[in-house]
């Protein structure tokens, strides 16, 4: 691809950014003036420092909170999760101009007119900015057509390039090449393409590919290696005369573990009381569709291979798994009731998992616990499956925010090893909000195919 292609992108991308800002930033302030001239008597508070003091601040939180929420992404992220992100942003952003509002004008008394005011704000805002991404998007993806790829695979690739094809707007393998046609040949047509993808190439050849591309200014994409994903959160260190990397591999820390506690039964608690008429018209609506139970309980493995009970709303027909074998849900699956076609999709059914986040069994954020079975089957097909239990299980995670339902064991490693290693708090909060995206995504919840079901079956016998 070219430079100044590239660049084009970027400017256009920048231009959407400037214009949303600007119309958030500018519904804001006629929000803000309006009341702010009502109710001062002394004129002061709509001196020039003052009202660039609260388009600043405004500005500047919907400018970050935004790039954090992935607001800005045209062109790059699907319509849904632009949306999804446009609508938490001016929410986050709002909620917390209510009490910048407050101090700024010196008003605390009018706290309850500010969230009222700033509450039918937002929900303008989110209509404006919502109506004016999807066009944004549309004009981008009618002058930017997709990057022409060429995937570079080897025999033994685990992952076909079925996945970059799930974006045809911004992605087209436009041809493929195996490693057996040797390394001359692969370097003297990389230049006749935009970009390139290694798809579970050998180490050595990676590198040489690698190089050529950085001489040339070629972009590449590369599914990453188990070691890839260790090693990309490794420490610079500064000793010597050459380039030194450490590679600390412990994990969460001490500290950063009773943190991540302390939040999650913060969290759980406030979530349990806020959820509980839910609970209550769900656990109605199963017990009168069937008069079977209400809860369905399931050993599942978290930190350091613990075997615990996890919680969910019963969703399928009582004795669904009589034969004490595990049968995944399929797409179309008759032994989902009527209630769990409805609770499924919205992952309602998770719901009780905040007693287990409470009794300390799972955390709010983590690896997805997986069936004592199903690890059985993956760690004996891939070893450094155990890797994920370094920590414990989660309610959401990055594997079921970036991936789907029926995403493959392997790919759901990388992701919760790319949560392991770059453990923050921040990135729990970041997930947590990512997590609200996938609802509106059919393919988050998608079920296994007869294909899959009947290899995952397998790992019972």
């Amino acid at each position: 691809m070219k430079k100044n292609k590239i660049q084009k992108r970027y400017i256009y991308r920048g231009m959407c950014t400037m214009v949303l800002c600007a119309i958030a930033t500018g519904l804001f302030f006629a929000a803000w003036y309006g009341f702010v001239h009502k109710n001062n008597n002394t004129g002061y508070l709509l001196g020039l420092g003052n009202l660039g003091m609260a388009i600043g601040i405004y500005l500047v939180l919907y400018y970050f909170i935004g790039r954090s929420l992935r607001a800005f992404r045209i062109g790059v992220d699907r319509k849904a999760n632009l949306l999804a992100s446009q609508v938490m942003t001016i929410f986050m952003v709002d909620f917390f101009e209510i009490f910048i509002s407050c101090a700024i004008t010196g008003q605390f008394r009018f706290f309850h007119i500010f969230f009222v005011r700033y509450l039918i704000l937002a929900l303008i805002q989110s209509a404006v900015l919502c109506g004016l991404t999807l066009p944004l998007v549309d004009v981008y993806r009618k002058f930017f057509k997709p990057q022409r790829i060429l995937e570079i695979y080897s025999e033994d690739s685990n992952e076909k390039t079925e996945f970059m094809n799930e974006r045809p707007d911004k992605y087209r393998v436009a041809e493929s090449i195996g490693i057996y046609e040797g390394v001359d040949k692969i370097l003297a047509v990389v230049p006749d393409y935009e970009a390139i993808l290694l798809n579970d190439i050998p180490s050595e050849l990676k590198n040489i590919i690698l190089k050529e591309c950085f001489r040339i200014g070629k972009r590449v994409y590369f599914t990453p290696k188990i070691s890839d994903i260790i090693g990309k959160n490794s420490e610079n260190i500064d000793l010597f005369d050459t380039p030194l990397y450490l590679c600390r591999n412990s994990g969460i820390g001490m500290g950063q573990r009773i943190l991540k506690r302390f939040f999650d039964l913060l969290f759980s608690v406030l979530a349990f009381i806020v959820f509980s008429p839910l609970f209550l018209i769900v656990a109605i609506a199963i017990k009168l569709e069937d008069g079977g139970p209400i809860f369905y309980k399931q050993d599942r493995v978290t930190r350091g291979g613990k075997v615990f009970g996890i919680l969910k709303f019963r969703s399928m027909i009582v004795d669904a798994e009589k034969d004490g074998r595990p049968h995944p849900a399929g797409e179309a699956d008759d032994r989902i009731t009527k209630v769990g076609h409805v609770i499924r999709p919205t992952r309602i059914d998770e719901l009780p998992q905040l007693l287990n986040i409470i009794a300390g069994d799972m955390s709010i954020v983590g690896p997805r616990p997986e069936r004592v079975e199903h690890v059985e089957k993956y760690t004996k097909d891939i070893p450094e499956f155990e890797f994920r239990l370094k920590v414990k299980g989660g309610l959401t995670g990055v594997a079921q925010v970036f991936g789907k339902y029926n995403t493959s064991p392997l790919s759901k490693l990388k992701m919760d090893l790319y949560y392991i290693t770059n453990y923050s708090l921040l990135l729990d909060l970041q997930i947590i909000f990512e997590t609200v995206k996938i609802l509106v995504q059919k393919e988050s919840t998608a079920g296994f195919s007869e294909e899959k079901q009947k290899e995952m079956g397998q790992a019972h016998k």
